[in-house]
């Protein structure tokens, strides 16, 4: 389990530097082509979008044939779309290609997420497993956009996005020699001496679809702050704060990840507690000018950190620890549809009203669709799946 890991980790961590250090330099390289702001809000929104069949295919997918095949896909399927996006000249070309890279990308989410908590034997290690994949993720995102942004500064747009496309290219075929799909039974399967899940009696637990209201919320405000923070830094002139203001968040993240002792809190007080400090976070950008902005988005991301690791607990927790490649695919779905929602809406009111107090109030009306109840403390796993984890 740890080789297994170890590879899947590192292979992660260049995945998520590559598509975060893309944050801070897409708006400024989309006004460089003549794109207005609305027009940027839609083309982000899209992109959001056309993840949702993939989300879809991702689900069913995952769990008949397993994460590898898909994350492969993603990988080498970005790549190639990076590489045709360095020689972008309009802004219709740019949309076509974001649109495609929402489809393929839809897939690595979910497959990545599956393949950690299938390493997991039991519910500590899951849990371990899950922190492990938040840690990579955010350490990944605290470089990547001063990286990328200091990149387009010294290089340009174009050898920037080659580079990066390469870098998921090599990363996908490196890959395919590397991850091992761990043995376990697939639906379907048949043979002697094999057990299919047919065949075992597994309880499914169904999550409602309101707590699906959390995530969703959470990847509007994301957009919002995707939209709106290169704009307020001043775009393509202020590229370079505008990759410190996005690695200022994620350090912010990897601080709270950090907290270990947070583990004997439920994820269900967590979730809570971190979207209450995303939701105070955007108020505080959105009316409180007397705080400085690095403080507001530090804390920010310290909200971040608490919030996604829960929330991944939360529904791993609620499903039983069954059919995960279904559970986190809806849970990427409602973040597509988030992630949709909120540059189109951010660059509809912007000029007019602040996005980042439409932000605080979406966020702070997720918390009433909030699952307000414990874990219940049993020696059965699917029990204790999300209790013990970051």
């Amino acid at each position: 389990m740890k080789i297994a890991a170890f590879w899947l980790y590192f292979f992660m961590f260049l995945a998520f530097f590559d598509l975060h250090a893309q944050y801070p330099i897409l708006t400024p390289f989309a006004l460089s082509i003549g794109a207005a702001p609305a027009f940027i809000g839609w083309m982000m929104g899209v992109y959001a979008l056309t993840h949702l069949p993939g989300n879809l295919l991702a689900g069913q997918g995952v769990d008949r044939h397993g994460s590898k095949g898909y994350m492969v896909f993603s990988l080498l399927g970005a790549g190639i779309i990076l590489l045709m996006q360095a020689h972008v000249t309009e802004p219709w070309q740019l949309l076509v290609l974001r649109s495609i890279s929402g489809f393929v990308l839809a897939f690595l989410s979910p497959a990545c997420l599956a393949m950690l908590a299938s390493l997991g034997k039991n519910a500590v290690q899951q849990g371990k497993l899950m922190a492990g994949h938040g840690v990579m993720h955010t350490l990944a995102s605290v470089v990547s956009p001063a990286a990328g942004a200091f990149l387009v500064a010294n290089t340009g747009y174009t050898l920037t996005f080659q580079s990066l496309g390469w870098l998921l290219i090599a990363t996908g075929i490196i890959a395919i020699f590397t991850i091992h799909e761990p043995r376990r039974a697939i639906p379907g399967a048949s043979g002697p001496g094999r057990a299919t899940q047919a065949q075992i009696p597994v309880k499914l637990n169904v999550i409602p679809l309101r707590y699906y209201i959390l995530p969703l919320a959470v990847s509007c405000s994301q957009g919002i702050l995707f939209f709106e923070l290169p704009l307020q830094a001043g775009g393509t002139s202020g590229i370079l704060h505008t990759g410190l203001y996005f690695s200022l968040i994620s350090l912010g993240a990897l601080t709270t990840l950090s907290m270990l002792f947070l583990n004997r809190y439920s994820p269900y007080l967590r979730a809570i507690a971190g979207i209450l400090g995303i939701a105070l976070s955007f108020f505080a950008l959105a009316a409180l000018e007397f705080i400085p902005l690095p403080v507001s988005l530090f804390a920010l991301g310290m909200a971040k950190g608490v919030t996604f690791p829960a929330i991944a607990s939360v529904f791993i927790d609620l499903s039983g620890g069954k059919r995960l490649g279904t559970v986190f695919s809806l849970q990427s779905i409602a973040m597509s549809i988030g992630s949709f929602i909120g540059p189109i809406s951010a660059g509809m009111i912007h000029g007019v009203y602040s996005p980042y107090f439409l932000a605080f109030l979406l966020l702070m009306i997720a918390l009433l669709f909030a699952p307000q109840r414990r874990p219940i403390e049993t020696s059965a796993p699917p029990a204790q799946i999300g209790t013990h984890r970051l």
